[in-house]
């Protein structure tokens, strides 16, 4: 009978004649050797496979073990072979970076570069920008695009992002200021005080929320020209927009909204309605009107010291 002792040795060699003959690769066995026919004895032989980060310069003989040599600078092999060259180092595609450099035993390894993610056909798409009314839930890596959500109440998103949040509005609760116009998911509220109110025209105040007015639209640029084209200036002179870009417009508006009278401000309405963007003429004629509205009177329980400052001015 067996004694007890001789069961782990022959475990053991058991073990390691199955390592000898194959190694696991991604939970597959893999085997350490392969068939070759000797050329000067015509038998067929096992012989040793080349490790990973080798490739087999000569196969074995009948007196000698396969040789490898280590791959050069620039080629790769990942798994035990048998081949006589290896493989060329791969680059990275279009908007993607070196995550990990290729070494003797592995291809490099790419993702994609800041601002982009890969989709399951491992192309890298730019991230998405959240709209205005939107803020970034989470922000986008290079394996997930950007998650956007609407802004909740009290909070508001007047640019196109792909990195801000919401932001919180502005409070008109303090002491001495008015609520002019309440704050909405893609602009902020819009404050005075009794000093302020008596040298503005409710014009002044739809100036504060015009810029991500139209960025909220979403004009096309084509309606954009248009609108630049018929903004009124002091000479009277028309402004050209031919040639100009869709942020070349958005800053040329801008830039005439900073220094348009109020009255040139009151105008613009019904400029957007004689262009063609009748519910965007619409809805900034709206907000003019409530600002009018919230404005008249907004103050009259300090008349006394309004007219103070009239004086006094």
């Amino acid at each position: 009978m067996m004694s007890a002792s001789v069961f782990p040795s022959l475990l053991l060699l058991l073990l390691l004649l199955q390592r000898r003959s194959s190694l696991l690769v991604d939970g597959v066995a893999a085997p350490l050797t392969f068939r070759h026919t000797d050329p000067q004895t015509g038998n067929s032989l096992e012989c040793d496979r080349c490790a990973p980060g080798t490739y087999l310069r000569s196969s074995c003989t009948a007196t000698r073990r396969s040789e490898c040599l280590p791959c050069q600078s620039g080629s790769f092999t990942e798994l035990w072979n048998y081949i006589g060259k290896c493989l060329r180092c791969g680059s990275c595609g279009q908007y993607q970076v070196v995550k990990k450099e290729c070494s003797a035993d592995s291809d490099c390894q790419c993702e994609c570069r800041q601002g982009y993610y890969s989709n399951s056909y491992d192309i890298c798409r730019r991230h998405s920008e959240c709209q205005t009314g939107q803020g970034v839930l989470s922000k986008g890596t290079a394996d997930e695009d950007t998650v956007c959500h609407s802004c909740p109440n009290g909070t508001y998103s007047n640019t196109v992002s792909a990195l801000k949040n919401c932001t919180q509005h502005k409070s008109c609760d303090a002491p001495g200021l008015k609520l002019v116009l309440k704050g909405s998911a893609w602009h902020d509220s819009v404050c005075t005080s009794c000093q302020e109110l008596v040298l503005r025209d409710g014009g002044d105040y739809l100036k504060e929320i015009i810029p991500s007015f139209l960025v909220h639209q979403k004009m096309t640029v084509r309606r954009l020209r248009q609108i630049t084209h018929k903004l009124p200036s002091e000479d009277g002179r028309k402004q050209s927009a031919s040639g100009l870009s869709l942020s070349d417009l958005l800053a040329r508006i801008n830039t005439w909204v900073t220094s348009a009278t109020a009255n040139q401000i009151r105008q613009l309405p019904a400029i957007l309605i004689k262009t063609g963007a009748n519910s965007a003429g619409e809805r900034l004629l709206n907000k003019l009107q409530r600002i009018d509205l919230n404005l008249n009177g907004l103050c009259d329980s300090l008349g006394n010291e309004v007219d103070v400052i009239v004086m006094s001015g």
